[in-house]
């Protein structure tokens, strides 16, 4: 599981990059003033992706934080830090990472889990509504080039 953090987050971190680098070049290769609709709807799409790329890699980043504190282990390594904010703690026997939706699970013995409370609350909502943004946007590209 952590193997696959330490993949995500730089291809989150370079889709954000090549995402933006993208939209705002497309942008800067006309110009602003000069910009049609098809640029324009490019750029927006381009510039969507890239935010939802953010969104969700920071919240990639807290899950992986959560995740080395799980795994490090000492003195105070029980219960894991990151499980720590439930009154169910003392039932903590291990944890997962879910993708989507993004959340750290502290898993308990018979009731299955409950959120670490290590993602905030707004990645998922805000990663979600920013990619079906990108979405709504670029349906409006191609429905618009098609009717060329």
């Amino acid at each position: 599981m952590p193997s696959l953090l330490l993949l995500l987050v730089p291809a989150g971190v370079t889709a954000a990059f090549v995402l933006g680098g993208d939209g705002f070049g497309r942008l800067g290769r006309v110009g602003f003033r000069n910009a049609d609709t098809t640029v324009w709807l490019r750029s927006t799409t381009a510039l969507l992706g890239a935010a939802a790329a953010a969104v969700y890699t920071w919240g990639l980043i807290h899950v992986t934080f959560a995740v080395a504190h799980a795994e490090d282990g000492g003195t105070s390594s029980s219960p894991m830090p990151p499980c720590r904010s439930s009154p169910r703690v003392a039932q903590v026997i291990d944890y997962t990472v879910e993708y989507v939706p993004l959340r750290f699970v502290c898993v308990t013995g018979e009731s299955g889990g409950y959120d670490g409370d290590s993602v905030p609350g707004y990645v998922n909502p805000a990663a979600l509504t920013l990619a079906l943004a990108g979405v709504v946007v670029g349906s409006a590209l191609a429905i618009g080039s098609g009717r060329e």
